[in-house]
């Protein structure tokens, strides 16, 4: 690995554009290295984590909305949408809009945790739907998604969005530009302009997961993918972008982020070197903020010594600057607290989510938000118990850069009435790489099986796992049949309508 320094340069100050970020990413993405085996296994497994978590989401409303706005953009040889007929296609774009919705709407595909956070699975969609519509084959998927995984994870090691309020699409319009870089052989040059414009185009406020947290959400990184193919077309039409981009006076650097006396180190693979980012990325067993994954599991195992949920007098989360701040007491949302706050909202309470799996055993994509199940007395009893504090270990080891030593845990106080505490901790998820029990090819299909019961049927379901389980040799047209089709139900908006301006 090479660490690259970033740093802003005043415009007197020329900077070649070889020393640039964005040219680093850009060689990153001509760099034909070939791929690991153990990679294209984990890419596999999240190329069948994404469909599983769109599919159990198609018919929500943010999902069914934005895949009635890509049917208004029907192209012959176009790209597919999650649950649709094979046959109906629309631009790549749209397709990247509607099914990048699709996957992040129930919070329950990957996710990378570091300097910033990310969900590298977000790569997927929009590179698949170009992949889809340029004529490409399952290798050369593969290809483009690992720089994809590489690029936005190595940006997350390196630079904080959140501290300055930026949403972490800041990182993955960059990454999906230089993905399609990859997926379409553009030259050095090409990708260059590519990721410059994709940074600028998508850099937004954390407003969207703050306070009332709405929809949009779940549109951010369909958002920044069909950003970034935009971008990545105007780029091969031969038009620059805002230069350089990270570097310069006026730079995302100089005034959206740490200003003009930044420095940042970001890791990058040297040329010849196999990108394996991906192995650091982890899935989500349960539907809810990443950072509540070993919680919920920790609530499984602590229920066990807890007779009645009534005789609880209060309970402390003690865990991570992140964890504290971001879905813990520490955010300063009283939306966390409210049983009627929208479910984005509650997979972003750590309360909520801590109180619901300690007295249900279980957790649930859809069962476990209800507004019923939200509202029941006893649960807002438990909930409002619930406080979070930061601790400096468990910072310490949420930032660790041994990805062996870093966790998203925390140790958990009950306090019974009676004076009785019962204490637990856990660093890790069970499904992540280190935890009990890291999720393989079986249980990515095996989650998939869950929740898309009644969704797909068990002939579509075992044809798509073929699929990826031979995805290095399928053809163009086979890769054109990728997205699984839900053939049990009736999809919500699956006709082109005229209630918007398309």
């Amino acid at each position: 690995m090479i660490n690259h320094t970033l740093r802003v340069f005043p415009s007197k100050e020329e900077l070649p554009r070889e020393n640039q970020l964005a040219w680093k990413l850009a060689e990153l993405a001509t760099d034909a290295t070939p791929l690991d085996d153990d990679v294209i296994e984990m890419l596999g497994n999240r190329i069948i984590d994404n469909a599983s978590v769109a599919l159990a989401a198609i018919n929500r409303s943010p999902v069914a909305n934005a895949r009635s706005q890509a049917l208004t953009h029907p192209r012959e040889d176009g790209a597919t949408l999650f649950g649709m007929p094979e046959d109906v296609k629309v631009c790549a774009e749209w397709a990247a809009w509607a099914n990048g919705a699709a996957v992040r709407e129930l919070d329950m595909h990957d996710t990378f945790l570091a300097a910033d956070y990310s969900h590298p699975g977000d790569n997927i969609p929009g590179i698949l739907a170009v992949a889809q519509q340029t004529g490409k084959n399952g290798m050369d998927l593969l290809k483009a998604l690992v720089v994809g995984y590489e690029i936005q994870v190595d940006l997350v090691k390196a630079i904080c969005l959140h501290k300055h309020k930026v949403d972490h699409i800041a990182h993955l319009g960059p990454s999906v530009a230089a993905g399609l870089g990859t997926l379409l052989g553009l030259t050095t040059e090409t990708v260059y302009q590519s990721v410059q414009q994709a940074v600028h185009t998508c850099f937004t406020t954390r407003q969207s997961r703050k306070g009332e947290i709405s929809s949009w959400k779940a549109y951010a990184p369909g958002h920044a993918g069909k950003l970034a193919i935009e971008a990545v077309d105007r780029a091969m039409r031969g038009e620059q972008s805002p230069s350089p981009i990270y570097e310069g006076e006026d730079s995302v650097v100089a005034y959206m982020l740490d200003g003009p006396k930044a420095e940042y180190h970001v890791p990058l693979p040297a040329k010849g070197e196999s990108k394996r980012a991906i192995l650091e990325t982890y899935t989500k067993e349960h539907s809810a903020e990443y950072q509540s994954q070993a919680l919920i599991d920790l609530a499984f195992d602590l229920r066990k010594q807890i007779k009645d949920f009534s005789q609880i007098k209060n309970i402390v989360i003690h865990t991570s600057h992140h964890t504290h701040y971001v879905i813990g007491t520490g955010a300063g949302d009283p939306q966390k607290m409210d049983p009627n706050a929208s479910r984005e909202t509650l997979d972003h309470s750590i309360m909520y989510i801590f109180a619901v799996a300690l007295e249900d055993g279980r957790w649930h994509h859809v069962d476990s938000y209800t507004k019923e199940r939200a509202n029941k007395p006893e649960t807002v009893k438990l909930w409002h118990k619930i406080s979070t504090v930061e601790d400096a270990e468990w910072t310490k080891r949420y930032h660790d850069p041994d990805p062996k030593k870093k966790a998203f845990g925390a140790r958990i106080e009950i306090e019974m009435m009676n004076g009785e505490k019962i204490v637990g901790e856990k660093a890790l998820a069970n499904a992540h790489p280190a935890g009990a029990r890291p999720f393989a090819r079986p249980h990515y299909e095996n989650k998939f099986k869950i929740i898309t019961e009644g969704i797909v049927s068990d002939a579509n379901r075992e044809k798509f796992f073929e699929m990826v389980r031979n995805i290095k040799t399928l053809s163009a047209e086979d890769l054109k049949h990728l997205n699984p089709v839900a053939d049990l139900i009736k999809l919500t908006h699956s006709d082109r309508d005229t209630r918007g301006i398309f």
